[in-house]
């Protein structure tokens, strides 16, 4: 793991130089990670746990990150001797499982630790939160909107070496079957998949050539990309051929990809000429600037497509390239007792929540699916089975009486004073776990287009707390 100590805006560093030259760095803080939604993030999938974890264990100031701060002429020797002696993260985590889909505004990540070890964590946190959360996001809601295999392409197009290895990562959580990323393949022990390039077929004298050649070299997995010239008149025509020749060896060809034009029209006639050839086996794989709201009309048209392949607009989140997560102040040790603490703003959505906090999640005891959301006080008891009234926040007269259901804490405990204490799942179990939570979602609620909004509500003293805070001014 490399050490990512000094991934941190310079006003953390400047924060807590300021909290031990004014005594204040063995206060203990709590911060909560979460995020605030928009049109696009009705919910989110939280994603990146473990590679925060790894951040949040290997803390530490080398010698040479010294150096560099030295020369900044911003710190003291004192405070530099002391963070390259003694700073190590002694606090706490608390965390949902990667793959939980959670709502705005709950807290994904809650670091409980001594203010100058809390603050310095706060942008690495978010730099590997924010991402990863993001993109398996929106693998998510793409693989949601299809039946057939999602492949993740997007290496060449992610904003750097690290997105595109990360994402990958995200993508699998969220549904997608493979990466075309080797190294992610590698690293996750993940499948890896594709297949070649326009540019292999134009190295050859001619399209034909170009798929024997391929043909000859993976007979047991030859998938051939169609659309270099003209995808009806020579492509699967020539794919054919190909095919035919494979067969009379005893080899079964994979299929054949699209990456241009009518997608819908293409990959129909496409398997009219692949099932008349004799290849109804012949799976059909198309790419090509697609996301949910293509894979949503393709649907609609009754696109005959077996798999996708799926990049830019995955890798990148295109449509939404922020999560927009936030960590903020929510309670802060004065003479010895933690005070919730609460954040003011004109602007409604900014105003946060205060204290240690705790989300449950209720569930219908019929059918299994979640019903809504409670942000509670961390030493709240659970609701025990008895109907338990909710309401709306900021509409308060919108309320609900909940019957018949179970609950669950989401967070977990992870790092106890510094110390790792949760067992961090394989990339397949988290994935699995993913697609049970997902399942647990009413339709309405992963509808890409006007979604009905999810119910996250305060419990009634978290409420109360919150409107004396806010009549106090925090």
């Amino acid at each position: 793991m490399r050490n990512l100590t000094l991934l941190t805006d310079l006003y953390e560093l400047t924060m807590t130089y300021g909290y031990q030259k004014c005594d204040q760095a063995d206060k203990e803080a709590v911060f909560d990670l979460f995020f605030r939604g928009n049109f696009e993030l009705s919910y989110a999938v939280a994603c990146g746990l473990e590679q925060a974890v790894d951040y949040i264990l290997n803390l530490h100031f080398s010698e040479e990150d010294v150096d560099y701060l030295r020369s900044l002429r911003l710190f003291d020797e004192d405070f530099l001797q002391n963070i390259n002696e003694n700073f190590r993260f002694t606090g706490d985590v608390y965390a949902v499982p990667e793959g939980t889909i959670v709502y705005p505004y709950e807290p994904i990540m809650t670091i409980k630790a001594p203010i100058m070890q809390a603050q310095l964590v706060e942008t690495a946190l978010l730099c590997i939160i924010n991402h990863q959360t993001l993109i398996a996001t929106k693998a998510s809601k793409i693989v949601q909107n299809t039946t057939a295999t999602v492949m993740e392409f997007g290496l060449r197009r992610a904003q750097g070496p690290d997105a595109g290895i990360y994402g990958a990562r995200a993508a699998i959580i969220s549904g997608c079957s493979s990466t075309s990323n080797v190294l992610a393949g590698k690293m996750f022990n993940v499948p890896v998949a594709g297949t070649h390039a326009h540019s292999w077929v134009m190295s050859f004298p001619d399209e034909i050539t170009a798929f024997r050649e391929y043909a000859k070299l993976f007979p047991d997995a030859c998938l051939l990309l169609v659309d270099t010239y003209d995808t009806l008149n020579s492509g699967i025509p020539n794919a054919i051929k190909v095919f035919d020749e494979l067969s009379a060896q005893g080899h079964r060809p994979l299929g054949i990809r699209i990456d241009s034009g009518d997608l819908a029209y293409l990959c129909n006639k496409a398997r009219e000429m692949l099932d008349a050839a004799g290849y109804p086996d012949a799976k059909i794989c198309a790419s090509g600037d697609i996301d949910e709201n293509v894979l949503i009309a393709l649907n609609a048209q009754g696109a005959k497509i077996d798999s996708y392949g799926i990049g830019t607009k995955l890798i990148t989140s295109y449509s939404n390239p922020s999560l927009g997560g936030v960590y903020k102040l929510a309670a802060i040790t004065e003479n010895g007792e933690l005070v919730p603490k609460l954040k003011i703003s004109d602007t409604t959505a900014k105003v946060t929540n205060p204290g240690l906090k705790k989300v449950v999640r209720f569930y219908d005891n019929v059918t299994g699916k979640a019903i809504a959301d409670l942000i509670m006080l961390k030493d709240e008891p659970l609701p025990n089975g008895e109907p338990y009234r909710i309401f709306d926040p900021e509409n308060t007269w919108k309320e609900k009486t909940v019957v018949d259901y179970h609950v669950k804490e989401l967070a977990v405990d992870v790092i106890k004073n510094g110390k790792l204490v949760y067992k961090l799942p394989t990339l397949k179990e988290i994935a699995e776990y993913h697609k049970i939570c997902i399942d647990q979602m009413w339709e309405q609620y992963k509808r890409i287009t006007n979604p009905h909004i999810y119910k996250v509500d305060l419990s009634q003293k978290l409420y109360d707390l919150k409107m004396k805070l806010l009549k106090k001014k925090g």
